[in-house]
């Protein structure tokens, strides 16, 4: 990045934080401290209003900001493509809001620079499998957790497990103090305080029912960041599972969440995966039949084999 081009950076910084420290735009920027603070006194030069405060970091004055921004092609192209991507994956509200961001930033570019990420964007495809596409039960309940979020309320919910609970059912129901959601291999999970369990919990929201924004508020810990919250891996069985080199590659591409490595072998291929519990891959064996042979644990092997039994049974 030339000098030219960080100042401006500098700037859209100073614009988007408030504050900033020079330790910090430097580490943004990859240059030196001494680099920042020249770079501070050129704009300052420049007729931009920079203020320092000691010990805290640099500001703009309050009420000044940069005139519209231009955007190359490329840059215009990464913000539409975001704007398809919200569009797919999240709820109505947020995909309308996309959209007409959108139209925004193509409303503003230069027409030159428009038919150039026309071209561009036309040579990018987003795919969106109906597993990756919010359902209408789901965009509803999105749009009702954000509010929650927004608003610091409480939810409550049904919410359907693969395990059974203590008293053999696979439902239960839930309140909530709902932190953050989380989009992970095209499913969306909450992350939320749950009353009953007293910890923090997972919950699909697909697996969600009879979802209600309670008026009790509820506070976020201070020490809480979903940024950098890591939740306790509790998945302590291992599982090996041979694959026949004719659905070897389809298998590996399932996108299997436990799936933790893969090893080509003579005789197929070795996919090793971490479980909480056996049952947990039960249904993904099944599906391909006779072309996956588990070799350990015994206890998913034994389920197998009942499970054929009882399948054997009804034809």
């Amino acid at each position: 990045m030339n000098k030219t081009d960080r100042m401006l950076a500098i700037v859209l910084e100073l614009q988007r934080k408030g504050v900033v420290r020079a330790e910090d735009l430097a580490s943004v920027f990859e240059t030196s401290v001494r680099t920042i603070y020249r770079d501070i006194q050129a704009l300052s030069e420049a007729g931009v209003p920079v203020v320092g405060a000691t010990g805290q970091g640099y500001s703009l004055v309050k009420g000044y900001f940069l005139p519209p921004v231009s955007f190359t092609a490329e840059e215009a192209v990464t913000l539409l493509i975001g704007t398809d991507f919200v569009e797919q994956r999240f709820d109505t509200q947020y995909g309308n809001q996309a959209s007409a961001a959108g139209r925004k930033i193509e409303a503003v570019l230069p027409e030159d620079v428009k038919e150039n990420t026309a071209r561009l964007r036309q040579s990018i495809l987003l795919l969106n499998t109906s597993k990756d596409k919010l359902q209408g039960q789901e965009k509803e309940y999105m749009e009702q957790i954000r509010r929650a979020i927004l608003e610091q309320r409480k939810i409550s919910f049904g919410y359907t497990k693969g395990r059974q609970e203590a008293d053999g059912s696979h439902r239960s129901v839930r309140t909530a103090s709902p932190y953050g959601l989380v989009l992970n291999r095209g499913a969306w999970t909450l992350v939320a305080w749950c009353w009953l369990r007293q910890e923090i919990r997972h919950f699909r929201l697909s697996r969600m029912s009879g979802l209600t924004v309670l008026g009790d508020r509820f506070e976020v810990p201070a020490d809480f960041d979903l940024h950098e919250y890591q939740p306790e891996d509790d998945r302590h069985v291992r599982v090996c599972i041979l694959v026949q080199p004719e659905i070897a590659g389809k298998a590996a591409e399932s996108g299997n969440f436990y799936l933790e490595a893969v090893e080509d072998r003579a005789d197929g291929r070795l996919m090793t995966f971490r479980v909480r519990q056996p049952e947990d891959l039960l249904q993904w064996v099944l599906g391909w039949g006779a072309g996956a042979v588990v070799l350990e644990p015994e206890a998913l092997r034994r389920l197998v084999r009942e499970e054929a039994a009882r399948m054997l049974e009804r034809y």
